[in-house]
């Protein structure tokens, strides 16, 4: 039951920085907060370590929603130079 919550504010919180929408994902960030201080014990390690870390779209990844979301490499593999 929380783990859904946790998605849907994950969800809403992308959409908000999608949109450019300042107030939505001050909400969003607001309810997840809330959410991980309330129930952070109960929540599985792995959550709770990308939720402290503030990964949200690798939580939301976790979580089974938003693979589009996961954090890609700032660099080829390799490196800067594209493995050669």
């Amino acid at each position: 039951m929380t783990e859904t919550k946790i998605k849907a504010a994950l969800i809403r919180l992308h959409a908000g920085i999608k949109d450019s929408d300042g107030p939505a994902i001050s909400v969003a960030l607001t309810e997840i907060e809330a959410l991980q201080a309330a129930h952070g014990p109960e929540l599985d390690p792995r959550l709770q370590h990308f939720l402290a870390g503030r990964s949200y779209a690798k939580a939301l990844a976790w979580l089974g929603g938003g693979d589009e979301l996961t954090a890609k490499p700032a660099s080829p593999p390799g490196g800067c130079q594209g493995g050669t």
